[in-house]
């Protein structure tokens, strides 16, 4: 059985990917190889961790059921001011939707302090495309996924989901204290004494390169904008904020609108408090809506 998993992970190692046909991932066109490590089986779930690129935290960890069946899929993604996190902070998160059936694909992206915007989005897009490819092997239905970020995550997730004109196969977007609009952070944080929004305000800086939204580097900030690339075709999403945070609610009720007026629905929920994405989505009531909007979208419960 070991020979088997090692020929199978020396397999998999050799096969190359390239990254999505946008015209943001072609601009570097050189093949990526993936990689592979630390491959096991919990209790019936199989898990290892592959490179989707050639650059450092280009990785992602997958969880899936080796039992012949595809499933649909659930990428997660971390948050850290755009600056700092890691996927391991998914972990138990990734768990939760992996025992619930779904092919789960937690990813870890190029930081801000490594590469400035687009190239975290262009991560993401990656990712995708290196699950599209293995998808046999990972027991992945290529055309039923959704993409739930948290914090800085959030954003990612949702800029996602508005690029193009929709996505083949992602049926929602999940943002837990999402950033929908860094122009607007980078507003409300020069104008507080609250630190979290201040440090928000030059997180997203430093996101565009460390340029302030003016002048030459205004196109780099409207490209984040996530409300500005609304499409009919964009998949539907829900969002969650403490009513009090430092990522207001009214960051998401910007994106319902926008989206609203080309059809895609949003639903946008809000619970008391401060509590900031992880914290926020273990309130009580709030994980449970997000996994029941999510099995909404997939078809249900596996």
């Amino acid at each position: 059985m070991r020979t088997a998993v090692l020929v199978g992970a020396l397999a998999l190692a050799a096969v190359t990917v390239t990254t999505p046909a946008t015209a943001e991932a072609a601009k570097d066109p050189t093949p990526a190889p993936v990689s592979t490590s630390d491959l096991s089986t919990l209790n019936g779930l199989s898990y290892e961790t592959v490179s989707y690129g050639r650059e450092r935290r280009q990785d992602m960890d997958v969880w899936w059921t080796a039992d012949g069946t595809p499933r649909p899929g659930v990428f997660l993604i971390h948050g850290g001011w755009w600056s700092s996190g890691d996927k391991r902070q998914m972990t138990t998160i990734a768990r939760e939707y992996a025992d619930e059936g779904y092919a789960v694909f937690n990813l870890n992206y190029r930081l801000s302090g490594q590469a400035a915007w687009p190239a975290q989005r262009t991560d993401v897009l990656s990712a995708i495309q290196t699950a599209r490819k293995h998808a046999a092997r990972w027991g992945f239905d290529v055309k039923n996924f959704v993409v739930v970020g948290f914090s800085a995550g959030g954003h990612l997730a949702a800029s996602v989901g508005t690029y193009g004109d929709g996505m083949n196969g992602l049926k929602g977007v999940v943002g837990l204290s999402p950033i929908v609009s860094p122009l607007r952070a980078y507003t409300d944080g020069a104008v507080t004494t609250d630190p979290y929004k201040r440090k928000l305000r030059a997180s997203a800086i430093q996101l565009a390169g460390g340029c302030e939204p003016k002048g030459r580097c205004s196109r780099i900030w409207a490209s984040m904008e996530v409300a500005w690339h609304a499409s009919r075709h964009d998949a539907p999403m829900l969002t969650a904020h403490s009513a009090d945070e430092f990522v207001p609610p009214v960051q998401s009720q910007l994106l319902k609108q926008m989206l609203g007026q080309v059809g895609v629905p949003v639903t946008v929920i809000t619970t008391p408090g401060t509590a900031h994405s992880s914290a926020m989505y273990r309130q009580p009531g709030v994980s449970e809506q997000v996994h029941q909007w999510i099995a909404e979208r997939l078809g249900g419960q596996l």
